[in-house]
């Protein structure tokens, strides 16, 4: 994610991501795979006019918004991608699809067909409804091509997110504008769920960071499985997917992720050679937003905030909501870490009396 130009100069950021960057589309490209991205674009913001297009990324094809040059109508990006794997069908070809959906983002694009849908809902919830079911359909269309040219068996699709669900309350915008999108509804009619979890974006609790991901691959993964032990994130998807395409890395590249294929295909495992960090320049000192670093390394998640008596420790999946604390002070923080979750550890006295030097 970049931020607004000036925002950009004044940190001396770029606007954009160099598209000399190891990229998983180039990868598969090179690999033969036919390559698309149809939805959001976000290697650059605000559609900054000489930013690099997204072919210059190792896509063959694109329809998008937010990104230079000709934005593509919200709605049109499952047709893109339908009439894609038609083509590639035709063609005999792999390919790969990027498909990101605007949807629930804000501005809220409603279609009255679908405002109808609801229409014994209170405007908020429909307007929330409305857009997760448009978005919902045209993704059962994309499926249901797959199975109309009988591609579903070699064809492997995830569904995730970035972020937990916006936030809203009194002071939310009713309605707002997006130069690449047009106007719609704000985020007033932000009501999504987090399922329980604490926080929501912008925030580094499960709310904020904590998304779906969802995988059908009907001859290779089995349906309705659940995997609540394997910690997945989005840096892990460029090795997993080169590994399952048998596409190769550059030499000497060492990508921030791992290759979670065999968690996939049924291997699930609670451990991970690299752990996950996260940090949040923005955070607050108090509501849900308050930590501004956070790592998750095995079945424990640290976070820590800007004030130094905020520290939490989680122990994973047994505590997902995040509702019991288990650090509660530094030696308890240090004893509590070398035990697995469920296990019981003792906190030894302080030594001398004292609280120790914050040294282990």
């Amino acid at each position: 994610h970049f931020a607004w130009v000036p925002s950009n100069a004044k940190r001396n950021m770029p606007d954009w991501l160099s598209p000399r960057a190891p990229l998983l589309p180039r990868l598969l490209q090179q690999g033969g795979y036919a390559t698309a991205h149809f939805g959001k674009w976000h290697l650059s913001n605000n559609m900054i006019p000489d930013s690099p297009l997204p072919s210059d990324y190792g896509y063959d094809e694109y329809g998008a918004f937010n990104c230079a040059g000709e934005q593509m109508p919200v709605h049109e990006d499952a047709k893109n991608a339908i009439a894609f794997i038609e083509k590639c069908q035709r063609a005999a070809r792999p390919f790969f699809i990027n498909l990101w959906l605007h949807e629930p983002h804000t501005p809220f694009h409603t279609v009255p067909k679908y405002r109808w849908r609801f229409r014994e809902l209170e405007e908020r919830d429909n307007i929330y409804a409305s857009v997760l079911s448009h978005a919902d359909d045209r993704i059962g269309e994309v499926l249901k091509t797959l199975d109309r040219l009988k591609l579903s068996d070699n064809t492997l699709v995830i569904f995730s997110s970035d972020n937990g669900p916006e936030n809203t309350g009194p002071a939310s915008r009713r309605n707002t504008d997006d130069a690449s999108t047009g106007p719609g509804f704000g985020s007033f009619a932000s009501v999504g769920t987090t399922g329980g979890h604490r926080g929501r974006k912008r925030s580094l609790l499960q709310g904020g960071i904590g998304v779906p991901f969802i995988v059908r691959w009907p001859s290779r993964i089995a349906r309705g499985r659940i995997d609540d032990t394997t910690s997945i994130t989005a840096v892990d998807l460029l090795p997993t997917l080169c590994s399952i395409a048998r596409a190769k890395l550059p030499n000497g590249y060492m990508p921030d992720g791992i290759d979670q294929s065999a968690a996939l295909f049924g291997q699930p495992t609670s451990t991970r050679s690299k752990p996950i960090f996260w940090q949040w320049n923005s955070a607050s000192k108090r509501g849900t937003n308050w930590p501004t670093l956070a790592v998750r390394e095995g079945q424990w998640k640290l976070l820590l905030g800007n004030d130094p008596q905020q520290i939490e420790l989680f122990g994973f999946p047994r505590d997902r909501h995040e509702k019991t604390n288990l650090n509660v002070g530094p030696q308890a923080l240090y004893a509590t870490a070398l035990a697995q979750p469920g296990e019981s550890t003792p906190i030894p006295p302080p030594i001398n009396g004292s609280e120790g030097d914050g040294c282990g």
